[in-house]
């Protein structure tokens, strides 16, 4: 399998089934306010058996081919849950899952999957997210890892918008953290030109939203919510 490749086969099966959903002409509201013209759910890919070892074997191939020695898989809640147990499925890995938060309840733990009077023992772990955007809860995970004694030098991802705020948030962990993805932004535009799923004018638009993605909605009549 060649991963470069693989890109453009998950942006066309994920276009194809409303996995990745573009709309620059009516943008989608993000949580944090603002209006995006494009909208993510990986978790549209487990129904699909095909697709959910693709993925999984995908991952592993970045995994070979950049040297990653991982002694355990650790997915981010909720939907890098999932494709991270896949994961460890493939390579006969430890797996671990990491929430955004402690529990308030019982043992308290942010990492599942760990006694919570043990740690990880200095052991390689590598995080997979099912979506990297701004990189702010992605970094978060490679620091719960890091204070549960865990090494932790990459996080890999099924796609990333290409942010430069992602870049920045991992840059800025002691020591920084390498992240890469599967299908990138550039690839999406790419396949959805040629598939016809938008105009080239739609095309154009989401080029601009990638330049300025936090100012492009105030640009195109689409302020902030408050």
């Amino acid at each position: 399998m060649i991963i470069e490749n693989l890109g453009g086969k998950i942006a066309e099966f994920g276009l194809r089934i409303g996995a990745i959903k573009l709309n620059p002409d009516n943008p989608f509201q993000w949580a944090s306010g603002y209006r995006m013209p494009i909208y993510n759910d990986n978790r549209m890919f487990l129904f699909y058996p095909e697709m959910r070892r693709t993925i999984a074997q995908g991952l592993a191939e970045i995994i070979e081919t950049r040297g990653i020695h991982p002694e355990v898989v650790a997915g981010t809640a909720t939907a890098g849950i999932p494709h991270g147990a896949l994961l460890a499925d493939v390579l006969s890995l430890p797996y671990i899952y990491i929430r955004d938060k402690p529990k308030g309840h019982g043992l308290k733990n942010r990492i599942e999957g760990l006694d919570a009077d043990s740690d990880l023992a200095g052991q390689s772990v590598v995080v997979i997210e099912d979506l990297i955007s701004t990189g702010g809860s992605s970094a978060r995970a490679v620091e719960a890892v890091r204070e549960a004694n865990g090494d932790c030098n990459w996080c890999l991802s099924i796609f990333n918008y290409g942010l430069e705020k992602a870049a920045e948030q991992f840059e800025a962990l002691d020591p920084s953290c390498n992240f890469t993805s599967l299908l990138t932004f550039p690839v999406l535009l790419e396949t959805a030109k040629a598939g016809g799923f938008l105009s080239d004018d739609q095309i154009a638009l989401l080029a601009d939203w990638r330049v300025d993605p936090f100012g492009w909605g105030e640009k195109n009549g689409f302020p902030k919510a408050t």
